[in-house]
């Protein structure tokens, strides 16, 4: 269902008309945006609807992903072209006087995600869509998101993110499909011909209100279902006749604790009622989902038996772990199953992705909190953990020394991961290397007694979006060079090897990504006043701020390479534009001391007159995926150095690698298999690696000061931090200096840093020779298809969810 040009104009002229009462020529921007939007969902919702009919007359098993996050990134150039109405739109637009540029930079980046997290889940739903996959998913319709991050004096300061101030033109409310969550109360038991029941009293009810948003596949008529879940109160509880004034100001403060369920996306957690709102959240989301779910398979069917032939549900990471016992009290309360049967279902329908190795990212929460806030989700989780540890007594007294360490319930916690892995058919890691640490370490007693049970999966991001989309311009080239086929199957990229050594491709790969880093120079220059030569190696680090990703280890060398040239002030040296762009969490003192200090560097650095013509540092504050695709188009460096072991994946590895940058990074996550595909000589590598970090962690063998002591460039550099040299406060990096040498570099930051500086010399040496860098770069890109989202949820759907492709006819 496409149109021409004339069909599309007709129907934009009426519709801008209808909603806005509007002409062409008065038109804002944004009223334009809207009306292509409109236009656009209009042909969707007649596809969507197709794909809906064809899955309810289907038996194929479906799946629904299950996230806290999905950071979709703006929809309406992706859906033009997934529609095959880029073109039409494109020149009708412009024949109507405005520019389609400025049309498509009206949309706002839905606040629905942080990280890699969440752009992994929104990929992996584009693949879905595009493989013809019955796949959905489920997650929280943010009101504010995370924040909008602001600089103020190199300070990160956190705004709220109102990304629905214009609404979303994608979204449709299914007001018909809302149900209700319920939180705290009591349970009381009753017998009821001679079983068990269960019945919750004196709840706090919530409405949960579904927002659907359609998901397309490209050039195909599959069109899948995200579904976002908004809190909501309601007034039945409440008296407003009465003469009692507390009755309103109470039903006030229900109301607004109701909704600040799906207020904001994670919500600090670092005291006790942010805590409680983050598993209310968590709670909300599986709660919502699942009798969403349910109650579409009961239209379709009457065994519940078959659940686990027409459902699987996939948890991504812990946060969504309560899909376990909330399953199996929709099933022993509501369905009046036995807990034999229950399980069974359960267990066979529900499938686990972990994304750390790290103990502390692994979610606990204190048992008196359960308790009170979900009191039968907790005497589920209690049974369910009964039953475990005698299962593990029993079947493997291997592990009898072990059961307090794997039960799910133990010192006043409950491990949510332990839950997920107990209550799943399958858990999979994302990437090779993550996988067998979780095998041979953080999840070992686990494998020891359920090996079939893990797997690997390993991370793939949406060719689509991230080179069709974020970089046109090469993917033209591409094409041009080796046919369009890669854009549906991306394993075709690797036919651009045999071009590695052509000097015209390789001079138009470089025109390419010089007119990008021009791009992203006069943005820079627009916005933040900064000139910056395009034609430097731009050196790009752009992630979540933590720790063990090493923003710090980056800055340390940038402040070395200052050191230098204020040292010898003609030194030959490639110029470099040291990019970063992170955000971190408003309650990480250390990480938003990280910010401070890169925009104090950046700041020393760029004023400097004898400095700046060879270094520039700059931070680009709100980090999304639209700015994402500015950036990873005019990389030439990706900065991928986090403490090995500490990173499960990555996947901005894998799209600035897919965009001709080339990695420089630890051997650590996708990393490890991204040198596997280029071979060594198209990746610089640097630093312990995972088995050295795990040893120094087992043996407690590392000593920070003894590097300090033994290194003068460490030395100088630490010593800057706590005297009056990048400020003019000489405790303001004092955290810092004693997180390194007091708390001993808990992610060697000073280990790595003679290493990391070696690996840059040789990133140097291989810039200034362009031919071969050029050649390593078309390396890069040939083997990304590897990297692709379309082959990681091929595995997934062939060996984990069992789904096929379901064809939808126009």
């Amino acid at each position: 269902m496409t149109m021409d040009k004339a069909t599309f104009t007709r129907k934009f002229c009426d519709r801008l008309l209808l909603v806005f009462g509007k002409k062409v020529d008065n038109a804002t921007p944004l009223e334009v945006f809207q009306t292509v939007g409109l236009l656009i969902r209009d042909i969707l919702k007649h596809k969507w609807k197709k794909t809906e009919d064809m899955y309810q007359q289907s038996k194929e098993r479906q799946v629904y992903y299950f996230s806290m996050e999905f950071l979709l990134g703006r929809l309406l150039y992706s859906n033009l072209l997934n529609t095959e109405m880029y073109d039409v739109c494109k020149e009708s637009i412009a024949e109507m006087g405005f520019n389609f540029e400025e049309i498509l930079s009206q949309e706002h980046d839905p606040g629905l995600g942080n990280g890699g997290l969440g752009r992994l889940a929104a990929c992996f739903l584009d693949s879905l869509a595009s493989l013809e996959l019955p796949g959905h998913g489920c997650g929280i319709r943010y009101k504010y998101g995370l924040f909008q991050q602001k600089m103020v004096d190199g300070y990160q300061v956190e705004l709220p993110d109102y990304w629905l101030e214009e609404g979303y033109v994608w979204e449709t409310k299914r007001l018909d499909k809302t149900v209700e969550v319920r939180f705290g109360g009591e349970v009381k038991t009753s017998v009821e011909n001679g079983r068990l029941s269960f019945h919750h009293h004196n709840y706090e009810r919530v409405l949960a209100i579904p927002y659907d948003i359609p998901i397309a596949g490209y050039q195909n008529n599959t069109v899948n279902t995200l579904r976002l879940w908004s809190a909501e109160s309601t007034s039945n509880d409440f008296h407003f006749h009465s003469s009692d004034r507390n009755d309103y100001y109470h039903y006030l403060d229900y109301k607004q604790s109701v909704e600040q369920i799906s207020e904001f996306l994670y919500p600090d957690d670092s005291y006790f009622e942010g805590k409680l709102l983050r598993l209310k959240q968590q709670y909300f989301l599986v709660s919502a989902g699942l009798q969403s779910i349910l109650r579409h398979f009961k239209e379709r069917n009457q065994q519940l038996s078959l659940i686990p032939d027409r459902i699987c549900i996939q948890i991504n990471d812990t946060h969504p772990s309560l899909v376990v016992p909330e399953l199996m009290r929709l099933l022993l309360d509501e369905e009046n199953l036995s807990w034999e049967e229950a399980w069974t279902i359960t267990t066979k329908s529900v499938a686990y992705t972990n994304h750390t190795t790290m103990s502390e990212a692994l979610e606990k929460w204190p048992v008196h909190m359960m308790k009170s806030l979900l009191p039968r989700i907790y005497m589920i989780i209690e049974e369910i953990n009964e039953r475990f540890c005698q299962q593990l007594w029993h079947d493997f007294p291997q592990l009898r020394d072990q059961i307090s360490d794997m039960a799910i319930i133990s010192f006043e916690q409950v491990h949510m991961a332990h839950l997920a892995i107990v209550g799943s058919s399958s858990v999979n890691g994302v990437a090779k290397l993550h996988t067998e640490i979780l095998k041979k370490s953080v999840m070992k007693p686990f494998y020891t007694a359920f090996p079939k049970r893990f797997t690997n999966k390993t991370n793939g991001i949406s060719h689509r979006r991230w080179l069709l989309s974020a970089n046109p311009n090469l993917a033209d080239l591409i094409s041009n060079i080796i046919g369009k086929g890669w854009i549906k199957e991306p394993k075709e990229l690797i036919g651009l090897l045999k071009y590695a050594n052509d000097a015209s491709v390789q001079e138009q790969i470089a025109k390419v990504k010089q007119e990008n880093k021009t791009k992203l120079a006069n943005f820079i220059q627009e916005h933040y006043h900064l000139t910056i030569d395009a034609h430097s190696m731009f050196d790009v680090h752009i992630k979540r701020l933590h720790g063990y990703k090493r923003q710090l280890l980056n800055t340390f060398h940038i402040l070395h390479l200052y050191q230098v040239i204020r040292a010898h002030p003609h030194v030959d040296m490639a110029p470099r534009t040291f990019i970063f762009a992170a955000k971190a969490a408003p309650s990480y003192h250390f990480a938003k001391k990280v910010i401070k200090l890169i925009n104090a560097t950046a700041n020393k650095i760029n004023q400097d007159p004898i400095a700046r013509d060879k270094l520039k540092v700059i931070f680009l504050e709100n980090y999304n995926v639209s700015l994402a695709e500015k950036i990873i188009p005019a990389a030439d460096v990706s900065e991928q150095i986090s403490t090995a072991s500490k990173e499960a994946s990555g996947t901005g590895n894998m799209k600035l690698m897919m965009n001709g940058a080339l990695t420089l990074g630890t051997l650590d996550g996708a990393n490890v298999e991204i040198k596997e595909m280029v071979g060594p000589d198209n990746i610089f590598t640097f630093g312990l690696t995972a088995d050295e970090v795990l040893a120094f962690q087992e043996r407690g063998a590392y000593r920070s000061r003894d590097i300090y002591n033994g290194d003068q460039r460490i030395r100088t550099l630490l010593d800057q931090l706590v005297h009056p040299f990048l400020t003019n406060d000489d405790v303001e990096f004092k955290d810092i200096y004693y997180n390194l040498l007091y708390n001993n570099d808990e992610y060697f930051v000073l280990k790595d840093f003679d290493s990391y500086l070696e690996a840059h010399e040789l990133v140097e040496q291989a810039y200034r020779n362009n031919q071969d860098w050029l050649k390593k770069s078309i390396t890069n890109i040939a083997h990304s298809g590897k990297f692709s989202s379309d082959r990681t949820i091929s595995d997934y759907a062939s060996e984990i969810w069992n789904i096929h492709p379901i064809s939808i006819q126009e």
